[in-house]
């Protein structure tokens, strides 16, 4: 971090704190969130001034989180759930109405991601980034256009497709492939989608929730599906490696910063969420995990800071879809009693049933 982004973390936290009353009484919060996701140096720069301790735990979907909390998993402070799992939780009664006289920064959030479906009023989350998860390519080893999830499926890709290990995006992704609803409950048509699926099983070489973009810098895999952030960061590495909004469309997804109703240090997660939505700590949080960032004041910083850094970020699909792309998007819903289904067809597909 350089000298003025630490100062100027310093400035706000004292500001901060003094706004809020003093600092917040607990000594630690604990955060269960992505892995890959929230910058050690962010973290860092939260307890070296606020004197709070960040213990960071990592999941690698939205079921793993929602599972565990469900199970009974009590001690954590600070989640990031996507959106349908928020809808979710809300209705089970598993967040911490929020308390925005804590959280001055969310004037940052740009009104374009405030108050959504999931989440009507904002009165358990706020905004942390959103994105997209559709198809990547290595155009140095795929030399023909590829624009379709359906081109997966040409042999000549036999071994070297990468997936999100995330059933409702691969299975979503098949179901738009073949014409349907990415959120389908019909039993004909998610049997369907399951034989669509086994059909491309011989030609996957990995599933990859963490770091899908692993296996495409090392030249592993040739194309696949992978989360906007994670072609960003393989696009700086190697300009060869695009990303595409598919002809059948992809999914749009919006994290957000929610408190389990069990916190037990609500107070330095309410802390820790309004640092996390000032424009300083949010512009870390781009420059290390450049998903689509909704603070706007973050982006304005960004582009006076960082000026390569946000050009890239404005011209690259993964990070700002165009207004035509984002025709193309669609969302993941709760599917209620059918998840069961979905459950049963991923486990089987895995498996090779």
């Amino acid at each position: 971090m350089n000298t003025y982004r630490f100062l100027s973390l310093l400035v706000l936290v004292a500001l901060l704190l003094g706004g809020c009353g003093g600092q917040a009484k607990s000594e630690e919060v604990n955060l269960y969130a992505w892995s890959e996701y929230v910058p050690q140096t962010l973290l860092d720069s939260f307890t070296e001034q606020t004197g709070i301790k960040v213990n960071y735990d990592a999941y690698s979907s939205n079921e793993e989180l929602l599972a565990k909390l469900q199970a009974g998993a009590s001690g954590y402070d600070l989640i990031i759930p996507s959106d349908y799992i928020v809808d979710i939780m809300i209705n089970q009664g598993m967040l911490l109405e929020l308390d925005f006289n804590a959280i001055p920064n969310f004037q940052n959030i740009g009104d374009a991601f405030k108050d959504l479906e999931f989440d009507p009023g904002n009165k358990y989350t706020v905004p942390y980034q959103w994105g997209t998860s559709c198809l990547v390519v290595d155009t140095e080893q795929v030399t023909r256009p590829i624009t379709r999830w359906a081109d997966l499926w040409d042999p000549e890709f036999a071994g070297k497709i990468v997936l999100l290990d995330d059933e409702r995006e691969v299975m979503g992704m098949v179901l738009a492939v073949l014409g349907y609803d990415n959120n389908s409950i019909d039993p004909a048509q998610l049997e369907e989608a399951r034989a669509k699926l086994l059909e491309l099983m011989p030609s996957v070489r990995l599933f990859d929730s963490d770091s899908p973009k692993t296996a495409l810098l090392a030249g592993e895999v040739w194309i696949g599906q992978t989360w906007n952030g994670e072609a960003a960061i393989a696009h700086g590495e190697n300009p060869a490696i695009d990303y595409i909004i598919p002809e059948e469309g992809c999914n749009m997804w919006y994290d957000n910063l929610a408190i389990p109703t069990d916190a037990p240090h609500a107070d330095a997660a309410l802390t820790l969420i309004d640092f996390i939505l000032s424009p300083e700590a949010s512009v870390l949080i781009t420059e290390e995990f450049p998903y689509s960032n909704p603070n706007t004041a973050a982006l304005e910083l960004l582009s006076t800071e960082n000026s390569d850094m946000y050009d890239a970020y404005m011209g690259f699909t993964a990070t700002n879809p165009s207004p035509q792309d984002m025709e193309r998007l669609y969302m993941i819903h709760d599917l209620g009693d059918a998840t069961a289904m979905w459950d049963r067809i991923w486990t089987e597909v895995k498996s090779g049933e």
